[in-house]
């Protein structure tokens, strides 16, 4: 049988792709985390729905595999299902279930959606970098974080902060300082597509005394990037061609 590991976008059904409502619609058991589950309740009113917590994940896609030897399943994820979501996962155990057959869905991830809120501050190269070190050594989240730096890419940190990383932005911040101006436009959204939506730009000197929690996309803009009527822009070099 069939397992989709589908990424609806940042939780608003307006955000989801038509191949994910339609994965969705198709599965008879819905599988995710907690939260996730959550936000696709009222969607999915008469579909079975089975949820982990936090650093579950590798129970969650065990079980959306033993089902999907028997039946449709769609495991969800936040945004897009590749990006730090399910779908290498689910390939890396998926030997041990020869009978489920995978289809990964794409999604819109927080990186864009959020960007697009503040403007267009992805035009050129970007850099998608996570500051969780719950999965990644923090040495190696400090040598990306530098190399992106010294590159002049736009980066986006995806899980800027938390009550046990408080600081984590901050030491992200003075990374990032050794190599860009302090008045280099960034900014932040916290809320993507949900409610309690909001957004501010402002200067990396700026950013770095800011608080922000996990549902925050905060976003740190290149040599290039500027404020064009009130949102963040980085120009790729159409006007020059």
């Amino acid at each position: 049988m069939m397992l989709y590991i589908v990424g609806f976008g940042a939780g608003s059904p307006e955000g989801m792709t038509i191949a994910a409502r339609q994965a969705l619609e198709s599965s008879s058991l819905i599988v995710g985390y907690t939260a996730y589950i959550d936000l696709l309740r009222d969607l999915l009113p008469d579909k079975e729905l089975a949820s982990t917590g936090m650093r579950q994940e590798r129970e969650r896609v065990e079980l959306a595999l033993r089902e999907a030897q028997q039946r449709t399943v769609s495991l969800v994820c936040s945004g897009d299902s590749q990006l730090y979501g399910m779908a290498g996962l689910a390939y890396e155990l998926s030997p041990s279930y020869p009978g489920a057959e995978i289809s990964v869905i794409p999604g819109v991830t927080a990186a864009f959606s959020g960007g697009a809120v503040l403007g267009s501050p992805m035009t050129s190269d970007t850099a998608l970098i996570s500051l969780s070190d719950l999965l990644t050594p923090m040495e190696k989240i400090v040598r990306r974080l530098r190399c992106a730096a010294e590159g002049d890419f736009v980066i986006a940190l995806y899980n800027p902060s938390s009550k046990k990383r408080a600081d984590y932005l901050r030491r992200a911040c003075d990374i990032i300082l050794e190599y860009r101006s302090p008045e280099t436009v960034c900014g932040y959204v916290q809320n993507i597509g949900r409610e309690g939506e909001n957004y501010r730009i402002m200067t990396l000197s700026e950013l770095r005394e800011t608080s922000v929690d996990m549902f925050t996309t905060v976003y740190i803009g290149n040599s290039d990037t500027k404020i064009v009527n009130g949102k963040m822009v980085t120009p790729r070099g159409y006007r020059n061609v």
